[in-house]
């Protein structure tokens, strides 16, 4: 497992006397990583998510958007919502209990101070869960909780990982997706997708569009902070709100 070092609230902190009577709540905090220049893009992500992305970017690849270790909420709720999936090596059971905390309309907190000391190292059990066990309840999770609410959605990357979200889909979710989008030319050039093992015939072909030509809500699955700000420019021009008309999804 990932080693551990925990800071602590001051008694009477205002945070504290604000929020015992929350129930519903998983609470976290910021944490610092050993060595500090470990997951740095992750670091960021966990450390500077805002209130209202703490709950519209519970679909990415990061996985629970305040980390276990600083977890702490009420054992009433712990007991509704639990316990945990104690299937042993290559079961994400941080994951599966955030879902299932918040399928139950359980909310997520995050104090705004460093501490815990996370310790990063090769042997941590994280390492043992399969990408692909984790991809499963991630797409299963997406079409449970978010594509119900959409009649129809594009999916932002026309490349590999967007192409892989649309065969990972259910029928239903898949007749929803009006297009792609990118900005890659020579995806856009092509003008569209061939889902060539859709036992339909013919065979469905999705419209690749620059991403100003398509219409939201999006799926996205592009990396935030990898770009250069590129991306984050790009969907920032369009004017939307996270959690309605786009949720990240890579």
């Amino acid at each position: 497992m990932e080693q551990v070092q925990t800071g602590g609230l001051r008694t009477g902190s205002g945070f504290l006397t604000s929020t015992l009577h929350v129930i519903q709540e998983i609470i976290g905090c910021r944490v610092r990583r050993d060595p500090p220049n470990s997951t740095e893009r992750y670091t960021r992500w966990i450390n500077q998510l805002t209130p209202e992305q703490l709950l519209t970017q519970v679909f990415t690849s990061n996985g629970p958007t305040v980390i276990m270790p600083t977890w702490f909420c009420s054992r009433a709720w712990f007991s509704h919502v639990g316990p945990f999936n104690e299937g042993g090596q290559g079961v994400p059971e941080d994951l599966l209990f955030f879902y299932e905390h918040l399928r139950k309309g359980g909310g997520v907190i995050r104090v705004d101070q460093s501490l815990l000391l996370y310790r990063h190292h090769p042997q941590a059990a994280t390492h043992c869960v399969l990408e692909t066990t984790i991809w499963t309840h991630r797409v299963r999770f997406l079409e449970e909780q978010a594509l119900p609410r959409w009649a129809a959605f594009t999916i932002w990357n026309a490349g590999k990982q967007g192409r892989r979200l649309y065969r990972s889909l259910t029928a239903g979710s898949q007749r929803k997706v009006v297009a792609f989008c990118d900005v890659d030319e020579n995806k856009i050039r092509k003008g569209f997708y061939c889902h060539e093992d859709s036992q339909e015939r013919p065979k469905p072909r999705i419209p690749i569009l620059h991403f100003r030509a398509a219409r939201p809500p999006f799926v996205i699955c592009v990396k935030l902070d990898l770009t250069g700000g590129a991306f984050e420019d790009n969907l920032r021009s369009l004017h939307l709100q996270e959690g309605q008309d786009f949720l990240h999804f890579s």
